[in-house]
């Protein structure tokens, strides 16, 4: 296996800036010791996914016009890099957030240290039902996951299905749910949002997939020097 010295001194030959995502958590950071180009974070295995968040952070800017003072509520496996760059994002500004996670998903003992650390007003819930009502942003990821180095046909029936504590419905939505939260996912999902949610007022994770979009070419375009 080539070294992660010797890949990024052959990529930035080939481009001005290096896109990476890696499963060996911290890759990019050690890409960037030797690179002489931009390195991004496109995901590094359970670590962390920066602009993901960027993403997710534009997508309630721009349908809430803030981002201080909203309530959040984080549905899903916590050990995910998205998990975790969302922690780190959300010492940033005034946002208490409620983390819900089957219990062995929850957060480690030393990321909670770290976002005490921080200062970050966090609390955990056994329960959605139970914290929904509350949340003006509600970011959701699985809590059961594919094996993708199978195909869909090989997987067939393998893949289980979410529990109902950390499932996102329609009724549930309009039962427990503010009128005006907002609903996100980074996708793909699962079964944890049905997908007859899509067409509710509280889906926003199609929206937020064309933020992606535009948040990545800001990026490249101030990492590049075309904008500041």
């Amino acid at each position: 296996q080539e070294s992660i010295k010797d890949t990024v001194k052959m990529l930035e030959f080939y481009g001005d800036v290096i896109v990476m995502r890696h499963f060996q958590q911290g890759a990019p950071h050690e890409a960037a010791k030797w690179a002489s180009v931009p390195i991004i974070n496109g995901g590094d295995g359970w670590g962390e996914h920066p602009t993901q968040i960027l993403t997710d952070l534009y997508t309630v800017l721009q349908d809430r016009g803030r981002i201080d003072g909203l309530n959040w509520l984080a549905v899903g496996d916590m050990r995910m890099r998205t998990m975790h760059s969302l922690g780190y994002a959300l010492t940033q500004f005034d946002c208490p957030i409620t983390f819900v996670a089957p219990p062995d998903m929850a957060l480690t003992p030393e990321f909670k240290d770290e976002l005490k650390q921080y200062s970050l007003n966090f609390s955990e819930a056994e329960h959605v039902e139970q914290v929904i009502g509350k949340a003006d942003v509600i970011l959701v990821e699985p809590v059961v996951q594919p094996d993708y180095t199978k195909s869909r046909d090989e997987r067939g029936g393998s893949v289980g299905l979410t529990p109902a504590n950390y499932k996102i419905t329609r009724e549930l939505l309009a039962t427990k749910a503010k009128p005006d939260a907002i609903l996100l996912h980074s996708l793909p999902r699962m079964d944890e949002i049905p997908t007859d949610v899509d067409i509710t007022r509280w889906s926003r994770y199609w929206q937020e997939a064309f933020s992606g979009v535009v948040v990545r070419m800001a990026l490249l375009a101030l990492v590049l020097g075309a904008m500041e």
